[in-house]
């Protein structure tokens, strides 16, 4: 009996996944896509080395980042950090600051404190196997599975979106892909049509195949290598597939951010302690039940009190309507109140520093256009 066939028989205990799964080897579908890949390839910096540390850096900035925006900020990084020993030395400021525009911010402080981990802990020496991999702050099993099948050519299926899709389409399979039960049944379809060698070029391939020709919105069919035994080409489906169980609900959330400035070139910033965007930079926040359109007096000298004594000032709404800031499980209406004071402040930023200090991207526009126009 084949080796493929052994561990389906003793993981899935000879039930009738067993027949299910086993129906689904097809030896072919690696072949092509290798082939493709080997034709159609984009040429990216991390895949020209094995190099667990790039790698990680390029699979971290790649999460919810389409590669055209994210290769700038690679070479950035690796240019400021060119390897784990510098990222662990950095400031945290420093990296969140160089990760700014990127979103998902908590990527960016679980790298460094893995960096940390890795320089302190396992004396710079990066782990190699996926086992050890997953131990890392902020690596889950996709990331684990694609250092240890790039780097070291563990035999990993590597699963992210592209992999769902095209697997979904070409085998035809219906179960949610959000699903632990799904996710589950996807896993062992991938693991099962890995080739017996070159498990690294394979993953990249049905990675990159997702990415520029088994693509989400009008696929490239008609000069797809796999079509004539594609299910969702034969049956129609590539619109439906993969399937998702119901979209999660979207939080709104509505800031208004209170931008004190005066004569003295002083305002206020704090640092945030928790949220998507934890120790980052900000103006003082108001937050609020709904959109408004106007902000009392009270409630900007209960925050004014907190830095300068009461005295006159003006008050006045930068934006005509409120910034949209729309990210994967909420919708942020954002809204700059500018109060102008007479008095200096304390524990102040000179505004010609703003610069130095990490901001979310919307507050970073902001700056650039207020402060430093």
């Amino acid at each position: 009996m084949d080796c493929k066939y052994n561990f389906i028989y003793e993981s899935q205990k000879a039930t009738a996944e067993f027949f299910i799964f086993a129906s689904m080897i097809d030896d072919d579908f690696s072949l092509k896509l290798i082939k493709w890949y080997s034709e159609n390839k984009r040429n990216l910096p991390w895949r020209e080395s094995k190099s667990p540390y790039k790698i990680w850096i390029s699979e971290i900035i790649l999460q919810q980042t389409k590669v055209d925006q994210g290769l700038p900020y690679y070479l950035k990084f690796i240019k400021k950090f060119p390897n784990v020993d510098d990222l662990a030395k950095a400031d945290e400021n420093i990296v969140l600051k160089l990760w700014q525009g990127l979103g998902y911010y908590s990527r960016a402080r679980n790298l460094h404190y893995s960096a940390k981990y890795i320089s302190n802990h396992l004396n710079g020496e990066f782990p190699k196997t996926y086992d050890e991999l997953i131990k890392l702050k902020g690596v889950g099993k996709y990331t684990a599975s694609a250092i240890a099948s790039f780097a070291f050519n563990e035999k990993k299926a590597v699963l992210d979106g592209n992999v769902f899709r095209v697997l979904s389409r070409y085998f035809g399979i219906e179960d949610p892909i959000d699903t632990t039960s799904g996710s589950k049944i996807f896993e062992n379809i991938a693991f099962i049509n890995l080739p017996k060698k070159n498990v690294d070029t394979y993953n990249q391939s049905v990675m990159e195949f997702g990415a520029l020709q088994c693509v989400p919105r009008k696929p490239k069919c008609n000069i797809c290598p796999l079509k004539k035994v594609c299910f969702s080409y034969e049956n129609n489906q590539t619109s439906l597939l993969p399937f998702k169980s119901e979209k999660k609900k979207i939080k709104n959330r509505f800031f208004n951010f209170i931008v004190f400035h005066n004569s003295y070139k002083e305002t206020i910033i704090e640092k945030r302690e928790t949220g998507i965007w934890k120790n980052l930079y900000q103006f003082p926040l108001l937050e609020t039940k709904k959109s408004i359109k106007k902000i009392s007096r009270v409630q900007i000298i209960d925050v004014l009190k907190k830095y300068c004594k009461i005295g006159e000032f003006t008050l006045s709404k930068w934006n005509k309507k409120p910034i949209k800031n729309i990210l994967s499980h909420q919708k942020i209406e954002i809204d700059f109140w500018v109060v102008k004071i007479d008095e200096h402040l304390e524990e102040f930023i000179n505004k010609e520093n703003l610069i130095n200090y990490p901001m979310p991207k919307v507050l970073q526009n902001f700056r650039e256009k207020f402060f430093l126009c």
